[in-house]
């Protein structure tokens, strides 16, 4: 099958990319900047914030199923409007959509959220998620709405790699104790999004990992299987840093069952 892959350049698009392929689809990924390592799929560099060369892209590849998996943190240009122009784009291909979103959307204030619940983000990047999620489910019913969480991998995530440097001495700063997430192993996230593009659901889906763990209880999961010293992860309360607000614990209720069971990361 003939499927884009919208952000096929990070760290879940490159995952992805790599499964789809295998699996024996026709794959094409875009990119912002440089182009992905998997020399199975065709790339192409895409501007979301370009309505025009969404249009391109989906025009010259044709495709049966569209994944977005990109955003920007900081640019509601990208996160919230560019994810509606490929909705827009997608449905008036009669493409299959499968918008990738984030517990951003939520405070926190209620801890577990199941997928029925009503959005009530606190940062820019939370509400350009939910913003997203809003338009496409009114422009695009039949397509899926992947919430997902903490992403890690095999010592190649932004959360591992910090807890490495941590380890290391290279960074300063502290694993929080009041920043809960259910972590969602990379492989295991693009296995169930595309199991879910080849499936007849429509809506809002909630894809995490179904131990809710703590930034610290995490770091020291991947130093016990990557062979750090524990004691070298210094643990902190997010809540008493005075930085940028942001949800601090925030729990998927109803997730979709995944081959490993557990996002713990599991020596291998």
């Amino acid at each position: 099958m003939t499927m884009l892959i919208i952000g096929a350049s990070g760290f879940l698009g490159g995952e992805l990319v790599r499964q789809a392929t295998a699996s024996g689809h026709a794959v094409s990924g875009t990119f912002a900047r440089n182009p992905g390592r998997y020399s199975g799929s065709k790339w192409l560099p895409l501007d979301l914030r370009n309505r025009d060369e969404i249009v391109s892209v989906l025009d010259e590849v044709h495709p049966r199923v569209v994944i977005n998996a990109a955003s920007r943190k900081t640019d509601w240009a990208t996160t919230a409007e560019g994810a509606i122009r490929v909705a827009m784009a997608a449905a008036s291909q009669g493409a299959r959509l499968v918008h990738v979103s984030s517990d951003a959307v939520f405070s926190g204030a209620q801890v577990c959220y199941d997928e029925s619940a009503t959005p009530d983000p606190i940062t820019p990047y939370g509400a350009a998620k939910a913003a997203a999620e809003t338009a496409i489910r009114l422009l695009a019913p039949a397509a899926v709405i992947v919430r997902t969480s903490l992403i890690i991998g095999d010592g190649d995530s932004e959360h591992e790699k910090f807890v490495h440097e941590l380890s290391d001495g290279r960074r300063n700063g502290a694993l929080f104790t009041d920043d809960v997430r259910c972590s969602v192993h990379v492989s295991d996230l693009a296995a169930a999004i595309l199991e879910l593009a080849f499936s007849d659901h429509a809506g809002i889906r909630h894809v995490a990992g179904r131990d809710a763990v703590s930034r610290y209880e995490l770091g020291l999961l991947i130093a016990r299987r990557d062979g750090l010293d524990a004691s070298t992860l210094p643990a902190g309360r997010r809540a008493d840093t005075g930085g940028a607000p942001g949800p601090l614990d925030v729990r998927h209720r109803r997730r979709l069952q995944q081959r490993r069971g557990s996002a713990a990361p599991h020596a291998r």
